[in-house]
């Protein structure tokens, strides 16, 4: 399927999801009169920021963005090298209160140490996750290891903490660069296969009176979700067939699905997102469940 052709599937979602102008995906309607206003920019992948006046949330904030072939036949290059471009980090980041570390794959953690020392944000993530950010020469006094149960109370916002799974696939239904560094911080990761996935968590995001429950892929762990109540979920499309309809009938039903992860990260930010994947299935099980499908382009911006 052509980009254009994944595109006009998500956009046929009318009044019930957005994507393109900036215009549109600004639009919503009223909050509530007990809740504030909650701002959320995608930067790709599953880097998002979650803002509330001046209280803000990061998501595997992984903007740099290098070339690793990871969407061609031939897959990703192992010995991709880790690289990070600080002045795009610096061009769109330059506050945070708590940086959500997902897994420790480097699409979603090579940024984490540069972000970490400019925001000074607390960092969470599994004991593996806070080794390799050691590793990594991250400040350890911003790291915390968690590993879900948690519920840590922040200035302005809380963070639920739900241990969680990582897409598989194929034949063999595997993911890439699995692994743990749990009993003590390895040597420095110097290629993209150093950072390994280190263990899998889900996060809910309670700010401004929403919740946002943050998922860096498809997959999750049902018995920690069973009977979540949430006004937002952040899915991933691809993993297992159906795994969209069962998370969906796992949680109590949900106002609004937003896509994440769906581009291919090779492509620059500053250009719109190329889905990796047709959308369609994402759309029509959060569509089926009665929930607001929304898409987002690269730097788009959405109140709720």
């Amino acid at each position: 399927m052509t980009r254009r052709g994944m595109l006009a599937g998500v956009a046929a979602v009318g009044a019930a999801g957005v994507i393109g102008g900036k215009a549109a995906a600004q639009t919503s309607s009223k909050p509530p009169a007990s809740r504030e206003s909650v701002e959320l920019t995608w930067f790709g992948n599953h880097a998002w920021q979650i803002r509330c006046g001046e209280h803000i949330v990061l998501t595997d904030p992984w903007l740099t963005r290098f070339h690793t072939g990871t969407f061609t036949p031939e897959g990703a290059d192992p010995k991709t090298k880790l690289v990070i471009d600080k002045a795009v980090v610096d061009k769109h980041l330059g506050k945070a209160d708590a940086i959500l570390v997902h897994h420790g794959h480097y699409d979603h953690m090579s940024d984490v140490p540069y972000v970490a020392a400019r925001t000074q944000a607390t960092v969470l993530g599994t004991q593996t996750h806070v080794n390799l950010l050691k590793a990594m020469r991250t400040q350890a006094d911003l790291l915390s290891a968690v590993r879900g149960g948690e519920h840590l109370v922040f200035d302005g916002f809380t963070i639920e903490v739900f241990p969680s799974l990582h897409s598989c696939g194929g034949k063999r239904h595997t993911y890439a660069y699995p692994g743990y560094h749990q009993d003590s911080v390895p040597p420095r990761p110097r290629v993209i296969e150093d950072l390994v996935e280190g263990g899998t968590l889900a996060y809910v995001i309670t700010i401004g009176g929403l919740r946002i429950l943050s998922l860096s892929t498809a997959n999750f762990d049902p018995i920690a979700l069973r009977d979540l109540q949430v006004d937002v979920v952040l899915a991933a499309p691809g993993g297992e067939p159906g795994v969209t309809d069962r998370l969906l009938q796992t949680i109590k039903p949900v106002p609004t699905v937003i896509a994440t992860h769906w581009d291919d990260f090779d492509k620059p930010l500053t250009a719109p997102g190329v889905p990796w994947t047709d959308l369609t299935p994402l759309r029509t099980s959060a569509e089926r469940s009665g929930a607001r499908f929304v898409v987002l382009d690269h730097l788009e911006k959405l109140t709720l």
